[in-house]
């Protein structure tokens, strides 16, 4: 019997205005080696812990880097003082309150997690309305905005 497997969404925060990005843009941004996007504001770049699967998967069918690889390219950067690594949050749900609470991050999540988002997002906006500030807050996709990645 095989598993399906179920797709990985790279999120961003609201305001970044990019709703799609090339796999070599991609993996730019992750190498840390684009670290703006094309509208001047910077990118700070989330991730889960190594060994955990959703990153390791990431890594893999996202990137096309294996993890070990990736770490490499960030350790080289961080004790060279020629750049700095992504921010390690411990979960996804922790991943989604740091690209939400910060402007031009980038982060990924499992499809469920996203499933997950938009359910709960929907829950609490037909409970009580939305303040002002709230709306804007929320994107046509929820709290983050999920960005479509082209060959």
């Amino acid at each position: 019997m095989t598993r399906q497997v179920a797709a990985i969404e790279v999120v961003t925060h609201p305001q970044v205005t990019q709703s799609s990005l090339t796999k070599s843009q991609l993996r730019r941004i992750y190498t840390m080696r684009q670290l703006r996007w094309s509208d001047n504001h910077a990118i700070t770049v989330f991730v889960l812990p190594s060994q955990h699967e959703l990153h390791q998967r990431f890594a893999k069918e996202r990137l096309q880097i294996f993890p070990y690889q990736l770490n490499r390219i960030w350790h080289k950067l961080t004790y060279s003082g020629l750049g700095v690594a992504p921010t390690i949050v411990k979960s996804e749900q922790e991943l989604i309150q740091a690209v939400t609470n910060t402007p031009g991050a980038i982060g990924y999540i499992g499809e469920a997690t996203l499933v997950l988002l938009r359910q709960s997002n929907n829950d609490s906006r037909s409970q009580e309305p939305l303040h002002m500030d709230e709306e804007s807050k929320v994107s046509s996709q929820g709290v983050v905005n999920v960005v479509k990645i082209k060959d």
